[in-house]
């Protein structure tokens, strides 16, 4: 039997192997790729490396074995058709008879389109008849504290989202959540909403900059429509764009507040505070 992680390279996936690491022997662990050279260090540890593309299905064929248990980490392809990628990976594991599934998707709360792509890929995960476990993953504090320098440069914090709240978590929060469910017993056909366990704002995240780098860094709410036009001027493809921005709409109404405490008890601990997210990502 062992652990497999697609995605294995990625932000996400890489924490995952890293907690596995933690847990179980080297050898049990899988680390799915689609550049071996990226995986090298993990490889040097004693993990196993598998390359495959969710864009070729072939590569697939024969990665799965009866027994093991796969952690599907959603792609980042926006524009090449998300669900039938993941469907690649879950008739891959359906053909092999894997114990259990764990897909990385969206709060059940989350109605913007970016969510379109996991009820699909819920979907086709529950129609396989594979034993399956939802990980319904909030938003990660690494979405807004990868752009501090952006925040420093014009001292502000700009967003869609108006006075809506919403409970972010630490991507090692999240990782830990998977890696529970990974090598615990019990989680099949389980669905978890995932979220840290304080809600915030985002004149409280200004505020919280300000107090740990002396400078006035204030919250500047705009439309959804502004907000899709200033992530286009930075760069953003359209698309993407709108996508984020429906996303900040989405927080306004409150649609990222998550209140099951299902991430702390997964991962045994209180999740990552945001002014500790804050204060790693200044120190970086």
């Amino acid at each position: 039997m062992s652990i497999v992680v697609t995605g294995a390279t990625g932000h996400l996936g890489r924490l995952v192997v890293e907690q596995l690491l933690e847990k179980v022997p080297a050898g049990q662990v899988t680390a799915v790729v689609r550049d071996e050279s990226r995986a090298a260090d993990l490889a040097a540890r004693g993990v196993r490396l598998a390359v495959a593309d969710y864009n070729a299905p072939e590569t697939f064929d024969g990665l799965f074995s009866a027994g093991d248990k796969v952690l599907l980490i959603s792609g980042n392809e926006f524009a090449k058709g998300r669900v039938q990628q993941h469907k690649v990976v879950i008739e891959a594991a359906r053909a092999a008879g894997v114990a259990l599934l764990a897909y990385t998707s969206a709060p059940a709360s989350l109605t913007a389109s970016l969510a379109d792509d996991h009820r699909g890929t819920e979907e086709a995960l529950l129609a396989s008849g594979l034993p399956y476990a939802l990980l319904r993953n909030g938003w990660y504090h690494e979405n807004y504290t990868e752009q501090l320098g952006t925040v420093l440069e014009h001292g502000a914090v700009v967003a869609g989202a108006g006075e809506g709240r919403l409970s972010s978590a630490a991507r090692a929060d999240y990782a830990a959540a998977a890696v529970a469910v990974l090598t615990g017993e019990g989680h099949e056909n389980k669905t978890y909403e995932l979220g840290g366990d304080e809600a915030w704002g985002f004149a409280e995240y200004a505020a919280e900059i300000s107090r740990q780098t002396g400078k006035e860094i204030r919250y500047t709410p705009v439309s959804t429509e502004q907000y899709a036009a200033i992530l286009t001027g930075a760069g953003v493809p359209g698309p993407f764009a709108e996508m984020l921005a429906n996303v900040d709409a989405a927080i306004a109404e409150g649609e990222l507040e998550v209140t099951t405490g299902d991430l702390s008890r997964l991962a045994g601990r209180p999740t990552t505070p945001l002014a500790d997210a804050i204060a790693v990502a200044l120190k970086g």
